[in-house]
């Protein structure tokens, strides 16, 4: 059982760049409040989230994604494009010191993912190996993140089901994971502007379990794994004036396309 605290908290649905703005306002909380925050959310609108590294200047069709109905947004953790839609997305901020190495941390989150995931009655594993890389230092390219799984990610079958990336900076770290509901990933390809072959079919919860799960049917199932696993006393944390202050002001960033097409 680990000693740290957690809270947790589940928000409605918001726009890319709020969902961005708050989950960085809670990675600086992070730096002094000493507790992990689980958050659990969906998107006001499909919205194609670019990972912080990923080259996508120029190499989508801005006139089919607005045609489609969607927006664009970068993260600010890393990994590759995924469309946030048809999926439950969760954070995890916490402070850097204590959760040690990637590695640590990844499996970390992974055991409470797992378990809340298995709650539900799915049968979900960590991939050993990825098929392939970019290579350490190397920018993803413009391959969906749910063309294959990364090692470490979550795999239903030898598909993978959710998609997860960790950026660390001045003693806290965010995760950012999305966990596929229903398979809509392959409008990504669609709407680059240099077509590719299809991606392989990822898994789904809907496929898994025969339905398809709400955000707080999830939300409930996590918070129950962090209690088991983590930190029996979690409790819901409440938004005060200054994260949503803070979250306020950062939302400009995620709305400046200097920021979205940086690369």
């Amino acid at each position: 059982m680990s000693r740290h605290h957690w809270r947790l908290i589940v928000t409605p649905p918001a726009s890319g760049a709020e969902n961005m703005a708050l989950d960085e306002a809670l990675m600086e909380r992070a730096r002094t409040a000493d507790e992990w925050v689980l958050r659990v959310y969906s998107w006001s609108s499909p919205t194609i989230s670019l990972g912080r590294n990923q080259s996508a200047r120029d190499r989508y069709d801005l006139e089919r994604v607005a045609a489609a109905g969607a927006s664009v947004v970068r993260r600010p953790t890393g990994g590759r494009a995924i469309l946030h839609d048809r999926e439950i997305t969760y954070s995890v901020t916490a402070p850097s010191a204590d959760a040690g190495d990637l590695r640590e941390s990844y499996e970390r989150i992974n055991r409470v993912l797992l378990a809340g995931l298995a709650g539900l009655g799915v049968d979900a594993l960590a991939a050993r190996t990825a098929a392939r890389s970019a290579g350490p230092g190397m920018a993803p390219g413009m391959a969906p993140c749910f063309d294959e799984p990364a090692a470490g990610e979550l795999t239903v079958g030898g598909r993978k089901l959710a998609g997860s990336a960790q950026w660390r900076a001045d003693g806290a770290l965010l995760q950012h994971g999305s966990i596929l509901i229903d398979d809509d990933q392959s409008l990504l390809v669609a709407l680059a502007r240099e077509q590719r072959a299809p991606i392989p079919r990822p898994a789904t919860l809907a496929e898994s379990l025969g339905r398809r799960p709400s955000v707080d049917e999830m939300a409930a199932a996590l918070a129950a794994a962090v209690r088991e696993l983590e930190d029996p006393g979690a409790r819901e944390l409440v938004l005060d004036r200054a994260i949503r202050a803070r979250a306020s002001a950062l939302v400009v960033r995620y709305l400046d396309d200097a920021w979205t097409w940086r690369r």
